[in-house]
């Protein structure tokens, strides 16, 4: 379990920094897109920080995957933006189906690893 849980971590920090590093400093000439895709990205340019701030996020979650250090909360952080990373190409552009499955699988993956951190997270409070 311990190997499987250090490639998948470093798999996933890899292409969580590769995404974010290529964005962040315009490294590779972004593809043309259409339709439905071309106006969610817009959107997020149009914004002025929103797409700024998730590959911020994804640049410092990746780098806790490749380090192995506070891998839980990273694990907690990127979440939503792999949940959303999947809902886009299930709705909007279905060829990157493969990748939001597997950001979305990996991330499940280290939760389940890291299960014993979460588990004080669903107890109760009672005041």
């Amino acid at each position: 379990m311990k190997i499987a849980y250090t490639i998948v971590r470093i798999l996933l920090g890899a292409l969580f920094l590769f995404a974010s590093v290529v964005v962040l400093f315009n490294l590779v000439p972004q593809p043309e897109t259409t339709g439905d895709l071309k106006i969610f990205n817009d959107g997020l340019k149009a914004s002025g920080y929103l797409l700024t701030l998730i590959k911020v996020t994804e640049l410092v979650c990746a780098l806790a995957f490749l380090s192995g250090r506070f891998v839980p909360l990273a694990s907690i952080v990127i979440a939503p933006i792999a949940v959303n990373i999947l809902l886009v190409h299930l709705t909007i552009a279905p060829d990157g189906i493969p990748v939001g499955i597997f950001v979305v699988a990996a991330n499940a993956f280290l939760a389940y690893v890291n299960w014993n951190v979460y588990k004080p997270l669903f107890v109760p409070v009672n005041k």
